[in-house]
């Protein structure tokens, strides 16, 4: 029984040692309208935007429609992307068409937890997306977290995307 307990025990993915949520999406949502968020509505992913999410994440999208929060100007994104194995879930902030605020809500993988940090999202502040779906200012990278950094710069390009289709 011992054994079979130890055996278990290994093959437990190594997300559940290792993932840690740092904000739940409603507090965050809270946070972000001030106690009162709107409630959500539902972007379906076309053909032209699903060639366009495709071109960003250099894989097919694994949804088919995405929720958001909307109020006058502001809008919120709760998006997932996968670091090397296991998604990190993200919230996006974007007023005007510009990034406003990024925060790693959940982070699932044993490396790159950095991204995390203020001192990694505040550069995504006052980006834009330009013609190229490419951000329009550079983001630095951190040594060790390569994939987490990758992950989290597609997640604010498609979230820019995203808000741009909403506003059309």
């Amino acid at each position: 029984m011992l054994k079979l307990f130890l055996i278990l025990l290994f093959l437990l993915p190594t997300y559940s040692v290792f993932g840690e949520q740092y904000q739940s999406q409603d507090d965050f949502l809270k946070g972000v309208f001030s106690e009162n968020p709107p409630k959500p509505k539902i972007l379906w992913i076309n053909k032209t935007l699903k060639k366009q999410v495709k071109k960003i994440l250099d894989h097919k999208p694994g949804f088919l429609r995405t929720r958001y929060w909307k109020k006058d100007s502001l809008s919120v994104w709760i998006l997932d992307e996968i670091g090397k194995t296991q998604p990190i879930t993200v919230g996006i902030v974007i007023e005007n068409n510009t990034i406003k605020r990024i925060k790693v809500l959940a982070f699932r993988e044993s490396r790159g937890w950095e991204v995390k940090h203020d001192f990694f999202t505040d550069q995504f502040k006052g980006t834009n997306l330009n013609s190229d779906l490419k951000l329009d200012k550079p983001i630095d990278g951190i040594s060790g977290a390569t994939l987490s950094v990758h992950a989290l710069t597609k997640i604010a390009r498609i979230a820019l995307l995203f808000n741009q289709y909403i506003q059309k």
